[in-house]
């Protein structure tokens, strides 16, 4: 059996730090898997990937102990079967908007009689063991995206879904949804109302009894969420590493051989 490390955490009272990758390279989720991460995502809904760059993506993390997790397209039981059965121990969801849409999110994750599950894990019987079938049903974990208005409007009932492990806040859609164009868009909430609402959605998640999950845009407000009492944050992904790494370097060299730094405009919603 393969013990999930998010829940391990979660049980003993600590907050998961969680990766990001949107590119389809197995070498970049080999690299990131072995910085510390607690959890690495792979995203297929937003990220540059398909199935065919997942799994190798899923493969590549087997050698680090970082639990690897995706987050499908869509709700689509087929892509979460998939992602499942190619070794992901927990599932991101977008756009999840009513508490039916979270039942079926966690019916699609269950085998038979919890759920409805196909029985084909063809690479999660070799990443996790021969026995996965016994044991999976308690250890992969669901969470259910809120970033919509009818996600907001039918928070109390989406959480209170029997099986459903967490909430998963992706705040530039959330601040599409509750406010329009009023803001730029983008991850790391200032403003009072978009605070408000994360909060309401932490307190509405905790309140019945399970774990809430904030996308975040720097470490800095990843540790304010834990602050607040978050259960999982997502740090800058691969995406936006890169860029900035490469965007110091460059202009530090031309500092250095006294050169001007030509500005240049910085993508704000980058993690998606």
């Amino acid at each position: 059996m393969t013990q999930n490390n998010i829940r391990r955490l979660w049980a003993s009272g600590k907050p998961v730090l969680n990766g990001w990758l949107s590119i389809g390279n197995a070498f970049t989720a080999e690299i990131l898997s072995q910085q510390g991460y607690d959890s690495l995502t792979v995203d297929q809904q937003h990220g540059f990937l398909g199935y065919d760059a997942l799994a190798p993506m899923l493969q590549a993390m087997k050698a680090a102990p970082v639990t690897p997790m995706v987050r499908v397209p869509w709700l689509s039981a087929g892509d979460i079967m998939k992602a499942l059965d190619g070794g992901a121990m927990g599932i991101i969801c977008p756009m999840v908007n009513t508490a039916e849409e979270a039942a079926f999110l966690v019916s699609c994750m269950r085998y038979p009689p919890h759920g409805q599950r196909s029985m084909g894990p063809t690479r999660a019987v070799f990443a996790h063991g021969a026995d996965y079938g016994k044991w999976a049903d308690e250890q992969v974990v669901a969470l259910a995206m809120i970033e919509t208005a009818d996600g907001m409007k039918n928070l109390k009932d989406i959480v209170r879904t029997p099986g459903l492990d967490g909430v998963y806040i992706g705040p530039a859609d959330l601040t599409l949804g509750l406010t329009g164009r009023k803001y730029p868009t983008g991850f790391d909430r200032e403003e009072p109302e978009m605070i408000e609402a994360i909060k309401e959605i932490l307190a509405r998640a905790h309140e019945a009894g399970i774990k809430a999950c904030l996308h975040c845009g720097s470490s800095a407000y990843a540790a304010r969420a834990i602050g607040w009492g978050f259960d999982m944050v997502t740090l800058l992904n691969d995406v936006r590493l890169l860029a900035s790494s490469a965007k110091a370097s460059v202009e530090q060299a031309r500092k250095l051989i006294g050169e001007q730094v030509a500005d240049a405009p910085a993508p704000r919603n980058a993690g998606y």
